[in-house]
């Protein structure tokens, strides 16, 4: 099973300093910082994903890459722009694709099919998906017949498959090196199906599942079973935006060879309880947040119901307990007081001291054998 990490320009800062939470002056992002690949060995990912949107941006909108950085995207290759040759070990796939969700409000993709080619070829990728559209709607059980659904899930659907048809003929016409991937939209399990029988017959050995973000896993399951009693033994599956690490069995057996998402990632610093991964479980992050960066806290402090200077003294309060328990200094109820003193200010509804007090007496980062946890500590 291959999984591709989506590219956002989340990068490391190696000259950071945890304990005084400065990095260094002559840093360069591209130059200095450092992708995950680059840190974790092995690497977390068998390859990359990059949207055109991300890099380009659309009509109204920029992407996440300067001027600067697109430039010499097209100009070295997406290998070398990623640095993935660099990391050693087993050779790291790349896929492009289109960045449906950026422009899933819009009545048609941005993009002609001949300037996603272009992004795909011109960049040098292993693999690009089709132009396509997402479906804003799911039903189990949605009719059969289109004349009693929304009329755009069915419009968005035929389009997203002509686009596709259009997009094997120009890739053929051109000769391009890049592995097609057709995408199939659908608003339910019959529909999905239907969506991959029509690529198959396309020509399409690779497919990938799109608008998925939104379903349960029961959901993704039964448009599985669905897809299945099409699906050639040839076919390849890839699940867009979707991480179920507990099915990944289940999804095996149905012809999903690959997925990609952000999921776990974003975990890391959104989630309400699942922060750090462990092998066995998840753990609460331990939270100190800055104070300028806390917008919640900083309209308190500008209203004048918190002090500005209190809050900081709590906030570097909490940051130094932490580093001192790290050191065995000080005990697990010193850094939970710490910990929840601080928390009381910019968050007095909560009371996470039972969680702080179980991550603390556990310290999962001093039993984990990554690069990060042995560099980083607490």
């Amino acid at each position: 099973m291959r999984f591709y990490f989506p590219d956002s320009q989340d990068q490391i800062d190696p000259s950071f300093d945890f304990l005084t939470e400065d990095g260094s002056p002559f840093r360069i992002r591209q130059r200095d910082d450092l992708y995950a690949h680059e840190i974790l060995d092995p690497t977390p990912y068998t390859g990359m994903l990059v949207s055109k949107a991300i890099v380009d941006g659309i009509a109204g909108g920029a992407g996440r890459y300067s001027a600067q950085q697109r430039q010499r995207l097209y100009r070295e290759g997406i290998r070398t722009f990623l640095r993935l040759d660099r990391a050693g070990g087993p050779r790291m796939d790349t896929l492009g694709d289109c960045g449906a969700f950026t422009y899933v409000r819009d009545d048609v993709p941005p993009f002609s099919v001949d300037e996603v080619i272009d992004f795909y070829e011109g960049c040098g990728f292993d693999a690009g998906l089709s132009v396509d559209h997402v479906i804003l709607g799911y039903e189990e059980h949605a009719p059969l017949s289109d004349e009693l659904l929304p009329p755009e899930w069915p419009k968005r659907q035929k389009l997203t498959l002509d686009l596709a048809v259009e997009f094997l003929a120009r890739h053929q016409e051109r000769a391009c090196s890049f592995e097609p991937v057709g995408v199939a939209q659908g608003w339910s399990p019959h529909s999905y199906a239907q969506a991959v029988k029509r690529l198959q017959e396309i020509g399409y050995t690779r497919i990938a599942l799109g608008g998925l973000v939104p379903l349960k896993t029961h959901e993704i399951l039964s448009l599985l079973s669905a897809v299945s009693e099409h699906r050639l033994p040839s076919t390849e599956l890839h699940l867009l935006g979707v991480t179920r690490c507990e099915n990944v069995g289940a999804f095996r057996d149905f012809g999903v060879t690959s997925f990609d998402s952000t999921s776990p990632f974003r975990q890391a610093f959104k989630d309400e309880r699942d922060n750090y991964y462990a092998l066995d479980r998840t753990w609460l992050a331990l939270r100190v947040p800055q104070v300028e960066g806390n917008q919640t806290l900083m309209r308190r402090i500008q209203a004048g119901e918190i002090d500005q200077g209190v809050a900081r003294r709590h906030e570097k309060h909490a940051l130094s307990t932490l580093n001192v328990f790290d050191a065995g200094t000080v005990d697990v109820e010193d850094a939970v007081k710490a910990l929840q003193s601080y928390e009381q200010i910019y968050d007095g509804k909560r009371d996470r001291s039972a969680q702080y007090r179980e991550v603390l007496s556990a310290a999962p980062w001093k039993h984990c054998g990554c690069q990060v946890c042995a560099q980083a500590g607490i």
